[in-house]
């Protein structure tokens, strides 16, 4: 069976509520390869203590573990969000093959930052992949914390 954009995105929903249920910014990403799940993570910056330990770079760690590989160019990245420039960086070094995000993030995602991809050459972006259910859970979550 082949799993659909909006499968794996629902599957990085269930990991951005994780995030939203331990007090962190609510943004969950799964990485895909084969059509298979090779890893899951969500935002983890307050647990770690750690500016880095953001959604994206916790599933590019945890995938290369799995593979004992560096670069996934066979792989997507399905994220609730829009990426940030240091995820960026991560991604392009990954080499990785797609990336599908959900929501635009116009306050810390990298198209405000840049004018051209900041991703490796080969990469292809999908975005708005259930876009609105990415953005209600990040709105919800910052909308109770005032």
């Amino acid at each position: 069976m082949i799993f659909s954009h909006e499968y794996f995105m629902q599957q990085a929903l269930l990991e951005a509520q994780k995030a939203f249920d331990a007090d962190e910014v609510p943004i969950g990403a799964v990485l895909v390869l084969n059509n298979k799940i090779i890893a899951r993570a969500h935002n983890q910056v307050e647990l770690l203590n750690d500016p880095t330990a953001h959604a994206e770079v916790l599933a590019i760690t945890s995938a290369c573990n799995a593979l004992s590989a560096k670069y996934l160019p066979d792989a997507t990245l399905y994220v609730t969000i829009e990426p940030c420039l240091m995820c960026c960086g991560a991604l392009y070094w990954s080499k990785i093959g797609k990336i599908v995000y959900g929501a635009p993030d116009e306050k810390n995602g990298y198209k405000k930052y840049v004018e051209h991809s900041p991703f490796h050459i080969k990469t292809e972006i999908i975005s708005g992949v259930l876009q609105h259910e990415c953005a209600d859970m990040i709105k919800t979550f910052f909308r109770n914390k005032r």
